[in-house]
């Protein structure tokens, strides 16, 4: 049977969240095992389902000639649903509650400077590279350096800019470049950095910002060293998610208006 005949199963359109719930979950298994077997966990598991998934998107609104794409099938429309601002957010809102901030205190002064230097970095290159391929308007400078902060951060700062689809799927796939390179090149600059220690390891999270790429990188430079990197990660997601649609937005705004 085709897939796309399954997929127009009824009782799969019927329950269609349902549906999407365990078609995330294989492709998430699945990710995490390529990750574990072919990169040797050098490439994070969920870097891999992102990108999985972006290649789904593209492949579905092809298909289909929709707008919203693998959502616009009819059995997986609820993919529309997990993927929305409502439970992207509740998930950012979780991560962050799972933080300490008596932990990130002893950071000090380096591990706050990291953070800020970290987001302004990232937004600064992102907004510069969008300018050099023709976006020369805020919103979407602003979406695109977020999402070369994270691929959290992009979507969240488009959403609240009022960024358009192409614009905040950019700043996804910046997100997701970002996220591999800081997963394969770690190992190879820990030992010229001094990264192999948790100090070091909180200020490099600060400065990277992005979660899985910094736990991923960590994982394979030394494995004791991951809840200190994605600690700093973590804020530094919170942090640009806050900056990212007010402060920033409205220095580019000054800048190129």
């Amino acid at each position: 049977m085709k897939i796309l005949e399954f997929l127009q199963q009824d009782v799969l359109i019927k329950y269609n969240l349902v549906t999407a719930f365990a078609v995330i979950g294989i492709t998430v298994w699945l990710s995490y095992v390529v990750s574990k077997y072919l990169t040797r966990g050098r490439i994070h598991g969920s870097a891999i389902a992102i990108f999985v998934g972006l290649v789904l998107a593209y492949f579905g609104g092809m298909l289909t000639g929709g707008s919203k794409g693998i959502a616009d099938v009819p059995a997986l429309a609820g993919i529309g649903l997990m993927g929305g601002a409502m439970l992207r957010d509740l998930a950012i809102v979780a991560t962050a509650f799972g933080v300490r901030m008596e932990e990130f205190r002893k950071t000090g002064l380096s591990g706050i400077l990291s953070l800020i230097a970290g987001i302004l970095i990232s937004f600064f290159i992102g907004a510069c590279v969008a300018y050099a391929f023709g976006y020369r308007d805020a919103v979407s400078m602003t979406t695109i350096g977020a999402g070369a902060a994270t691929y959290i951060v992009g979507p969240v700062t488009g959403g609240a800019l009022g960024a358009s689809s192409d614009v905040m799927a950019l700043s996804v796939a910046a997100g997701l470049v970002k996220s591999i390179l800081v997963m394969i090149v770690t190992p190879f600059v820990a030992p010229l950095i001094g990264l192999n220690n948790p100090r070091s390891a909180l200020i490099f999270g600060g400065l990277m910002g992005t979660t899985s790429g910094v736990a991923g990188g960590l994982a394979a430079t030394d494995p004791k060293l991951v809840p200190y990197g994605a600690m700093t990660a973590t804020f530094y997601t919170g942090l640009g998610c806050l900056l990212g649609p007010s402060l920033i937005f409205l220095v580019i705004r000054l800048i190129v208006e």
